[in-house]
């Protein structure tokens, strides 16, 4: 545990020179970059593991907890988001909830990175009660009602449907992609060995060739880190 105190030394240096400016003017420390650095520091001397504990179509909530080598709990966090709320919730809320619970585990031990909250969790409570003031409805489960059955008639008059997905803005599918990037870094060092890595890489190609076509910049990036994991994995293999 020593050591924690060189971890918020490396953190304060890393929001000093990579904290994002976020409402108000303050600055925080992403949580891709305090995982690097927690992971670079300690190894594998703390274990995170991430837990559902509601995913019922409208709200997710995620819990963290950080371990040391005798498994007892030395961090945790909890975070919660509403689906369609923003633009990342609309298709991430579940990787957003788990990035934020991640964000407030790290934020337990002293590695907060300028601000206890996530990086969309400043913006969350006004959101979040925005949401509930113009669709209270929707937080709230209704009651179940047993469905009626269809009649041939029904589906002779059902409308066609014409709906078709709101195609993102270039600085939506920016801000997609950037959350994709702590999601690689997340994932990638959970995976121990080349095949779990490749497996990963593999479900990865089509949001990595989505940046290619739109954010090339981040798409570098992408590739990077999986290229950073293999090496690790085969140096630890060739050593």
């Amino acid at each position: 545990m020593s050591n924690l105190a060189k971890t918020m030394d490396t953190i304060a240096d890393l929001h000093k020179s990579h904290g994002v400016k976020q409402k108000g003017g303050k600055l925080y420390t992403q949580v891709v970059h305090r995982m690097e650095a927690f992971r670079r520091i300690h190894g594998t001397d703390f274990g995170l593991d991430t837990e559902i504990l509601v995913n019922d179509g409208k709200r997710v909530v995620v819990k963290a907890i950080i371990t040391d080598k005798d498994n007892r709990k030395v961090g945790a966090g909890m975070a919660e988001e509403i689906r369609g709320q923003g633009m990342v919730n609309t298709t991430s809320a579940l990787e957003n909830a788990e990035t934020s619970a991640i964000g407030r585990a790290l934020a337990s031990l002293g590695l907060a990175g300028g601000e206890y909250a996530s990086a969309n969790e400043l913006d969350a409570v006004e959101r979040k009660t925005q949401a509930m003031r113009e669709e209270p409805n929707k937080l709230v489960s209704p009651k179940p009602v047993a469905p009626q059955p269809l009649t041939k008639e029904d589906v002779k008059n059902l409308p066609p449907s014409n709906l078709k997905p709101r195609e993102l803005t270039d600085e939506e599918r920016r801000e997609l992609h950037k959350k994709k990037l702590e999601d690689f870094e997340h994932w990638c060092q959970q995976k121990k060995t080349q095949q779990q890595l490749d497996q990963y890489f593999r479900e990865s190609e089509s949001t990595l060739n989505e940046m290619l076509e739109h954010n090339p910049d981040l798409y570098k990036e992408g590739k990077a880190i999986f290229i950073k994991y293999l090496e690790k994995i085969q140096g630890k293999t060739n050593g």
